[in-house]
């Protein structure tokens, strides 16, 4: 695959949508494939298709056609579907031998970025498979994530918290994938630096049906410091900080450790409160 920080052609270029048959030119031009000489794109983002969703989609097509045609392109044999993989998918449900298409010379890069736009902009992706196909993007054309920010049109955080999601466990993976949680619940459960704490929090977010603001509270209540338990002062210890307290007319503080060892602390406001303490030590 090629390499490059570019793309060549321009995004505008290449991010044509499929109303572009009604150009003139070769290009553009609508023909008929057979779906036997179709293969699937190797750069599709999306790995994971609902049957159900397929079978709605052939039934519109059944009832009022083919509204656009899919685009390929050209390989050694056949044609790779650059863009359509739904549609081509309900043809062969249909039973179909053919399907309208657009040939377009595109590089593999192109390939790859059209295939992740499409389906971003059908919202066809799951979380998991977004941030796959981020970071795929990133490794070929050797892309910052602020690079492909601008290219695809998002903020740099946003591809970032997206990319984040790939540190999860395989076990939070799963449950992400299967929606049992939420792009959001995942992402704060990467705040737990255990990952058998983190698990045994998503299950918990599972089974409790709590919102991310639910998360985040639990997360932040365990964080916090554990307070220290007050260890009790002797008793003689205390008559003597009372002592000192009155005749110094000030806080004393008297600590001491367990081989008996201590210190007396007493605190001063100000330089003539100082003098004064100090004179009483010398009556």
């Amino acid at each position: 695959m090629s390499r490059s920080k570019g793309l060549g052609k321009g995004l505008d270029a290449i991010f044509q949508t499929e109303n572009v048959v009604r150009d003139n030119g070769s290009e553009t031009k609508v023909v008929n494939i057979k779906l036997s000489e179709l293969n699937n794109n190797p750069y599709q983002p999306r790995k994971t298709f609902q049957e159900e969703k397929i079978k709605e989609l052939a039934e519109s097509i059944d009832k009022n056609g083919l509204l656009q045609p899919i685009i390929v392109k050209k390989a050694v044999k056949g044609y790779y579907i650059v863009a359509g993989e739904r549609r081509t998918r309900a043809f062969k449900l249909l039973g179909r031998e053919e399907i309208p298409a657009i040939i377009k010379d595109f590089s593999d890069d192109e390939m790859m970025i059209f295939a992740l736009l499409e389906n971003l902009q059908r919202e066809d992706l799951s979380p998991l498979e977004e941030a796959a196909s981020y970071k795929k993007l990133m490794e070929s054309m050797n892309l910052k994530q602020e690079e492909l920010a601008v290219k695809l049109g998002k903020s740099r955080p946003y591809i970032a918290n997206s990319l984040r999601l790939l540190k999860l466990p395989l076990d939070i993976k799963d449950l992400l994938t299967e929606g049992k949680i939420s792009a959001g619940h995942a992402r704060t459960l990467l705040s737990i630096k255990n990952k058998k704490d983190m698990i045994a929090t998503c299950h918990k977010v599972i089974k409790e049906q709590w919102s991310v603001r639910t998360l985040e509270n639990y997360i932040a209540n365990q964080e916090r410091p554990t307070t220290k338990k007050v260890v009790a002062k002797d008793i003689f210890i205390e008559e003597q900080e009372t002592l000192l307290k009155k005749r110094l007319g000030t806080t004393v503080h008297i600590k001491q450790n367990k081989n008996q060892k201590g210190k007396i602390e007493i605190e001063f406001s100000n330089n003539e409160e100082f003098e004064r303490i100090v004179a009483l030590f010398g009556k």
